[in-house]
């Protein structure tokens, strides 16, 4: 089999304003480097887009590099080796690794993953054994510092991360799990999986979680920012917790959001609000994996992916993503 020379990728073509929208994006052809020493050929299989992505479309600072106009985007990958200078990655073999946007990729060996996938399709190892789970786990678990008999608020729980944090707090014994989405099908979903309660945000969050939970609540999830965090701390019980992975709410917005009206809540109920980026909490991978594998592999734990198939859908499905069109994890078909 002769190897691919190049590859088509997607590359920033300029930087959103608000929205993303399709000229934001650009396909193109790209010349494939040699392997050198200690490197794998990826024929790229399946791509993740994930929420984090529309920050590193901005020029900020922040805690990973914004993407550079008119070079590729890049995220998490799964594919098969097609050609090999690293021992450890056999031909044939699949991996995980971060070069995404992409149908083709030169990784370094220490970057790429194998992956067993006799145990799982590689596509989970972009979701429920990937980066969202230990999202959502390490969220859970270590910033939200859940106990037995906690009562949990997920936001946006019918995405990736939140439909498995609802899903583990229950088998962690939580007392109360709730769940907010954006339509009744992904309500009705919620409840499928295990939720006590779920509801529709665009009938209104403060009013909703109030009768979902009129015992209070003793943790918040936060993907969504916003509305969702200041009815959470008016629901949010004394000595509460909120970990706050995501605002997705706000990552279109090209005015700055006002901050919850009722922050002062956070002194007397004695509040607390961490913010967290996974990485800090990769030393919980194995600890994870112990956890929610056998869950997993014992039907316990349902995850749900959406797909969009080639690359040339890959910005669609990312837009789609920020819009709410997704069921569980969002990814791409090479």
């Amino acid at each position: 089999m002769s190897l691919p020379t190049s590859t088509r990728q997607i590359v920033l073509a300029q930087r959103p304003d608000g929205w993303p929208i399709d000229a934001d994006f650009r396909l193109e052809t790209a010349d494939l480097p040699d392997l050198g020493p200690g490197e794998v050929l990826v024929r790229n299989t399946v791509m993740s887009v994930d929420p984090y992505m529309r920050g590193r479309m901005n020029d900020v600072k922040s805690y990973i590099p914004p993407f550079q106009i008119d070079a590729p985007l890049d995220g998490g990958a799964v594919g098969e080796v097609i050609a090999s200078t690293s021992a450890e990655h056999p031909l044939g073999s699949h991996v995980l690794h971060g070069l995404g946007w992409r149908e083709h990729a030169v990784v370094p060996a220490r970057g790429a993953t194998v992956i067993d996938t006799t145990l799982a399709p590689e596509s989970a190892y972009l979701g429920v054994l990937g980066m969202p789970g230990l999202t959502a786990y390490a969220g859970l678990v270590a910033a939200a510092e859940f106990q037995p008999g906690d009562a949990v608020f997920v936001s946006g729980a019918a995405g990736a991360v939140g439909s498995l944090v609802g899903q583990i707090a229950r088998l962690k014994g939580a007392s109360r799990v709730v769940g907010s989405a954006g339509s009744p099908a992904k309500v009705h979903h919620l409840r499928d999986l295990g939720f006590d309660a779920a509801f529709d945000y665009h009938d209104g969050v403060a009013a909703e979680l109030k009768a979902a939970a009129p015992d209070g609540i003793d943790v918040y999830f936060d993907n969504v920012g916003g509305d969702h965090l200041e009815a959470a701390l008016s629901r949010l019980n004394l000595n509460g917790r909120v970990a706050m992975c995501g605002a997705i709410a706000q990552y279109n917005e090209t005015e700055p959001s006002a901050a919850p009206r009722n922050l002062a809540l956070v002194i007397g109920k004695n509040l607390t609000l961490r913010g967290f980026i996974v990485a800090k909490y990769a030393s919980l991978r194995p600890q994870f994996l112990a956890e929610v594998g056998p869950w997993l592999a014992a039907g316990e734990i349902r995850y749900d992916e959406t797909f969009r198939d080639g690359l040339d859908s890959a910005p669609q499905a990312f837009i789609d993503l920020l819009g709410g069109a997704n069921t569980g994890k969002m990814l791409v078909r090479l």
